[in-house]
């Protein structure tokens, strides 16, 4: 059974950096496209970022591209989100994803499995 555990979500000061981390477990990790998501109180669930099953491809949402780097380590099973320049609205609980194929895809129903979130706070 797949498993996706997200960690490392906190409350960060605005313009400060965080990394999130996803750990899977249970199916080919390697094989397939992953994705970060969030969720604001109050909001639709949004698309933040993907990478391809090679991490050679990568597309993030134009509100986090340029302070955001999404990425995945292959060998420990785990894919990372890279955040600097955090800012109040970047507040939400962050999903990771595993894609139903090997790529990335902006669209939620595309993802098969789904961690259960871990909160991130950025005050002003």
């Amino acid at each position: 059974q797949v498993q996706l555990v997200e960690s490392g979500g906190r409350l960060v000061q605005a313009g400060g950096s965080l990394r999130v981390s996803c750990a899977a477990s249970g199916g080919t990790f390697t094989l397939y496209g992953m994705g970060w998501f969030r969720q604001a109180p109050g909001k639709e669930r949004e698309f933040v970022a993907g990478i391809n099953w090679t991490g050679g491809t990568t597309t993030y949402a134009d509100s986090v591209k340029g302070r955001f780097t999404i990425s995945r380590d292959n060998a420990k099973n785990t894919l990372y989100l890279q955040m600097n320049r955090l800012k109040p609205e970047d507040t939400a609980v962050y999903y990771c994803a595993r894609s139903y194929t090997n790529g990335w895809s902006r669209k939620s129903d595309e993802y098969a499995y789904w961690g259960q979130g871990t909160q991130v706070t950025v005050s002003s």
